[in-house]
């Protein structure tokens, strides 16, 4: 009994340390803009330029075809990326990106339908439950849209963040559409879905997401639509204190949440290409 009320209050401790929050430094926050700009500017050369549009067309031809052959066959393909500066790693002081890419192939799925399921905010909290809790379509100007969009996530504890978002899409050719997505606020929530909900402040917050940017390929071919993801996630960094209440949300979470976004997108066109049969 002893030892089990050591762990309790061990692990109410670090929970308390955890929630107790960490700031996002000015200069973490411009090294952010700096991977963002330089990852873009990479991400525009390749979608509006003949040649490789999708992460696994440029990948070396054997490998090229074993990723081919996991998309046909229903699976997600994860990578991890980095963007740097000329020869140079990008420096964040107390904070960490995670850049992940993903892939799934959607057979019998049109351009438009992929396209046009990513563009139906207000349905995003149906499609992508239970890590999208609310979403709204807040203004849309012809391609341009803002977005409200509630996250909630769990890994040993339970963070919820609201967040607004600008999203731009564009078309760079027959069967190719890509978009980005800046999150321009988030916010976490404390005590969410009670009458106490209010919004922590800068410096309380847990820091697992400062900012996330997400950037989208869509390809029609090979009798279906590619879908690609490309994410860019602001965290805290891990202090040894706290690394095992802190490392599953910084590490872990950035690509399982891509992984189950890429999965429920398929899932819902899949449902969209036999509701038409």
């Amino acid at each position: 009994m002893k030892r089990l009320a050591a762990i309790v209050c061990v692990f109410g401790l670090c929970s308390s340390a955890a929630i107790a929050g960490a700031s996002l430094k000015a200069a973490a926050a411009a090294s952010f803009e700096r991977y963002a700009v330089l990852t873009e500017q990479r991400i525009e050369a390749e979608v509006t330029k003949p040649g490789p549009f999708l992460w696994i067309d440029a990948q070396p031809a054997p490998r090229r075809s074993e990723l081919q052959r996991g998309l046909q066959a229903g699976g997600v393909i994860i990578e991890r990326l980095e963007t740097r500066d000329g020869s140079k790693s990008i420096d964040f002081p107390d904070a960490m990106i995670h850049h992940w890419v993903g892939l799934v192939f959607v057979p019998g799925a049109h351009l438009a339908d992929a396209v046009t399921l990513m563009q139906d905010y207000d349905r995003h909290a149906g499609l992508f439950a239970p890590a999208i809790v609310r979403s709204k379509l807040l203004a849309r100007n012809d391609q341009t849209f803002r977005v409200f969009l509630r996250f909630y996530v769990k890994k040993v504890i339970g963070v919820t963040m609201d967040t607004e978002n600008d999203a731009q899409f564009f078309k760079s050719g027959p069967g190719r559409a890509y978009s980005r997505i800046r999150s321009t606020r988030v916010t976490e929530i404390a005590d969410a879905g009670t009458a106490q909900e209010h919004s922590k402040q800068p410096g309380d917050e847990n820091g697992f997401m400062w900012r996330l940017n997400t950037y989208w390929r869509f390809l029609e071919r090979d009798g279906g639509t590619y879908i690609q993801c490309e994410s860019l996630t602001l965290s805290r960094d891990v202090p040894f204190a706290l690394g095992w209440i802190i490392t599953p949300f910084v590490t872990q979470l950035p690509k399982e949440s891509l992984t189950f976004t890429l999965e429920k997108a398929r899932a819902a066109l899949l449902e969209n290409v036999k509701s038409k049969m």
